[in-house]
């Protein structure tokens, strides 16, 4: 074979000029990195009628590709990546996710992760709707799609240092054009990092060159280890070169109708972000101080909701921090531009102590997970969230784990024998970086802790004789995957929204907090059913287009809260329309709310039979840890004593008076308990599923989704 800067071609395929017309290329592309096989695939009308793209799209795939015994580290199981219909559009904020799809080494079933930066676009003005990834290589592969010359290459890597700030400026040079602007930013890169090799919880990095700064910056698939999937097939990054973006470039069916969608929001964002989530300055960072004051804030493993110094992680110190002073977007044209970064950070510890780095947030999730540590210290929270990035390692699940092994530590279960000599009670700043590290180069105490939740609570029991009751209640794990970062005792449907979301407890389904805790917009089951349906579906659609749900509902018109009330205004309908009026510019099929959300449905529930395909998706996997329900301990129960005894007089109709604490726990426990199986029920009915949290034979069939093998599947469970 050939050589190709300075690797040598595995195997290469080319491929003709695609003019992409109503938002499709009308073609996928499979590359095999076991076999070296790469190869076009149609997108049929089908697909694009009931999987519309995207996430759709990656989960046809992969359904067509795996059986039901396929595990995450099997050679046929695959990694899915693309775009949507409205992906990549430059008039509209938020057009630049792309949607990943697997099976999961953390939870065993389907994963979906929604990532912003460019390759996602690129990859689709390249000619391709999705990159299907399948196959093992024995040794370190790069894909490199070349959307310019229009050739497909298998690379065999010669990198050393695999960790994504390396990795990532070394190949935007490597393949770009020039070291001018306009041909770097002509390149986008998928990578993990070393991180991702020795855990569970790895991540992808996406790259987007930032023209201010002139490096690359990164996005991450955070959630359900996608990054250690690719690490274990053997590829070190994905590269596509693509010169070029125009407002048009997805064919649209009638550009003009997107332009005045875009103006609406646009007006929007640049007249009231500043008044409302001030995301162009500060981005989610915002929420710290929110969560803080509503008791929201996770704080030492989820037993309380608020820290008197959170104001040291808080978005004012964020404000100060974050660089260059202008908004940053994560794809072009995004005037929410929430994407916020701090230049020359010296990093204190690791491989690479003593750089100046460029660290790429933090975002709430991460500061957030700070806290649950117990530590408010914003250099500890810039040095996790750059390692954690740099090794591919998802800041959710490092700082959920570690707040679950922070309080085994302070419970006894651990002590420094077991960890080799690390302190981990709760605000131990260094012995967590400590852990961090060795979770990178798969050593100690950090390869037990790398491995997640639900396998940890497994290794405890069974080496250090740990009460597995007690581990199941704090352990804050649903499917295999930690919680992200909200306290949901208060909000029995965020409750729902974490323990029923498909792919684990992750907020991009549902966030119902505030309509459900603060606002009281959804009181009764039917209520709180009707939300777990609608904004799951909601939000499942942004994830078929290669939207991002930011400019939905963290930016609202002024008369939003006036012109609707409750639910409806939590809709945004205003922005709903804008999101109708984009499908059908660039599609030319005409649509409703109501399309949208049978649009969402079909998939949705097409992903719960594939979970039960795999063993999974019954409501016995919709349990939750009780930690995330209501106080597990004493002490948990005496920090909030007095609204805990309010709502056993109120609620429950139980007086507490001369009950001990434990016996208040107890009660409250049986109480909270059956209000979540409640609560169950009524989101299974309203979602047409059967009491098991199966879909029925007529909801598949109203979806048009009664496939013979999808109907084989759920069969013996009607």
């Amino acid at each position: 074979m050939a050589e190709h800067e300075g690797y040598r071609v595995i195997s290469q395929m080319s491929y003709e000029s695609v003019q992409l017309k109503h938002g499709y290329a009308n073609q996928t592309l499979y590359v095999n990195v076991g076999t070296g096989k790469i190869e076009a695939r149609p997108v049929t009308q089908m697909m694009k009628e009931k999987f519309i793209g995207g996430r759709g799209f990656g989960l046809w795939r992969l359904w067509n590709a795996v059986t039901k015994d396929t595990k995450w580290n099997d050679p046929e199981n695959e990694i899915v990546i693309g775009a949507g219909p409205i992906g990549g559009i430059t008039t509209y904020p938020g057009a630049g996710k792309s949607l990943v799809v697997s099976l999961s080494p953390t939870t065993g079933s389907v994963i979906d992760s929604n990532v912003g930066g460019y390759f996602g676009p690129y990859l689709k003005f390249s000619g391709w709707d999705s990159l299907e990834i399948q196959g093992k290589s024995d040794r370190d592969v790069i894909v490199f799609i070349d959307g310019d010359a229009r050739t497909v290459e298998i690379l065999e890597s010669t990198e050393t240092d695999l960790n994504t700030h390396v990795l990532a400026h070394k190949l935007l040079h490597q393949f770009a054009e020039s070291d001018s602007p306009r041909d770097l930013l002509a390149i986008s890169t998928v990578s993990a990092g070393v991180g991702a090799e020795h855990a569970y919880i790895g991540c992808l990095n996406f790259s987007f060159f930032d023209m201010k700064r002139r490096v690359p910056r990164v996005k991450q698939a955070g959630r359900g280890g996608i990054g250690t999937v690719f690490r274990d097939k053997g590829i070190a990054a994905l590269v596509v070169k693509h010169t070029g973006v125009k407002p048009d470039a997805n064919g649209p069916a009638d550009m003009e109708k997107l332009k005045r969608a875009g103006e609406r929001i646009n007006k929007e964002i640049l007249t009231l972000d500043s008044s409302q989530c001030d995301m162009r300055h500060v981005g989610t960072a915002h929420l710290v101080e929110i969560m803080d004051e509503f008791d929201l804030l996770p704080v030492t493993n989820y037993r309380f909701g608020s820290h008197p110094d959170t104001g040291k992680i808080s978005s004012t110190v964020w404000r100060e921090k974050f660089t260059q002073g202008t908004p940053d977007g994560c794809w072009m044209g995004c005037t929410m531009s929430c994407s916020h970064a701090v230049d020359g950070f010296e990093l204190h510890t690791g491989p690479y102590k003593g750089q100046h780095v460029v660290v790429d947030g933090p975002e709430y999730e991460t500061a957030g997970g700070s806290a649950n540590m117990g530590i408010f210290d914003p250099e500890f929270v810039l040095e996790m969230n750059f390692y954690c990035d740099t090794y591919g390692l998802d800041t959710i699940s490092y700082t959920t784990g570690m707040a679950f092994v922070m309080e085994c530590y302070e419970a006894g279960i651990l002590d420094k024998e077991k960890t080799g000599g690390l302190d981990l009670h709760f605000g131990k700043a260094n012995d967590a970086l400590e852990v961090l590290h060795q979770i990178g180069r798969g050593e100690g105490f950090g390869a037990i802790a790398g491995q997640g939740i639900r396998r940890m609570k497994e290794y405890f029991v069974k080496e250090y004789g740990a009460d597995p009751d007690f581990l199941n209640d704090i352990g804050m794990e649903c499917k295999g995957m930690e919680y992200s970062e909200y306290v949901t005792k208060e909000s029995l449907a965020m409750q729902g929204g974490y323990g029923l979301a498909l792919k684990g407890p992750q907020h991009d389904e549902a966030w119902l907090i505030f309509m459900d805790m603060v606002n009281n917009q959804i009181p009764t089951f039917e209520d709180k059913a009707e939300a777990l349906h609608y904004f799951p579906m909601w939000r499942t659609w942004f994830g078929l287009m290669g939207l991002c749900k930011l400019p939905w509902n963290d930016i609202e018109p002024a008369d939003n809260g006036t012109r609707y009330n409750g639910i409806d205004s939590a809709k945004v309908p205003e922005h709903v329309q804008n999101y109708c009026d984009l499908f059908s510019g660039v599609t030319g099929i005409e649509v409703t709310p109501d399309d949208l959300i049978i649009q969402s449905e079909r998939v949705y529930n097409f992903q719960r039979v594939f979970n039960l395909r795999l063993g999974y998706g019954r409501r016995e996997h919709d349990r939750i840890p009780y930690r995330s329900v209501g106080p597990v301990t004493e002490e948990e129960y005496e920090s909030r004593a007095e609204r805990y005894d309010k709502q056993l007089q109120e609620k429950v109709e139980v007086d507490p008076t001369g009950m001990s604490t434990a016996e208040k726990v107890k009660v409250l426990r049986a109480f909270r308990e059956e209000q979540y199986d409640k609560l169950c029920d009524a989101a299974y009915q309203r979602r047409g599923w059967t009491n098991d949290g199966v879909p029925t034979l007529a909801t598949l069939e109203r979806l048009g989704i009664d496939f013979p093998d999808v109907i084989k599947v759920i069969k013996p469970y009607q």
